[in-house]
């Protein structure tokens, strides 16, 4: 793997869970909508056309597999993934579990004012319970 940082926002916005082949997997600290992020250590990566075709496979099965930890966990109504980058250019891949009745239903979570940070049993129990579905 090459050399890795972390953008300052990501860090700021998200709590590490989990590190698989390529992406690093993390919460996003937003208790209204369970979402995970992936960021692949590939250094200067911004658009997914930037990992080479293996990297870009693997990408995509570490997504499925994401994916489905987080159905498992939220069990939504709907999985949203998207890699924007137009705030932070370093690629990352959000994950998102939705349900009809969440606060921006049926629009987009990208920048709906109100986060809502995790209280600390909260943020510990959502850790401990993902952390454990990383068992591959």
């Amino acid at each position: 793997m090459s050399h890795f940082d972390l953008h300052t926002q990501l860090d700021k916005d998200t709590i590490f869970l989990h590190d698989l082949d390529i992406c690093q997997v993390r919460l996003v600290d937003d208790q209204r909508f369970p979402w995970l992020m992936l960021v692949p250590r590939i250094h200067a990566a911004v658009e997914f056309t930037d990992l080479n075709e293996a990297n870009s496979i693997q990408v995509m099965r570490e997504i499925r597999q994401v994916s489905q930890i987080l159905e498992h966990w939220a069990q939504p109504d709907k999985i949203n993934i998207a890699m924007l980058g137009n705030l932070v250019p370093q690629l990352h891949i959000h994950i998102v579990a939705r349900k009809t009745n969440d606060s921006a239903w049926p629009g987009p979570v990208w920048g709906v004012p109100g986060t809502v940070r995790y209280k600390a049993n909260d943020r510990m129990q959502a850790i401990r319970t993902l952390k454990s579905s990383f068992t591959w």
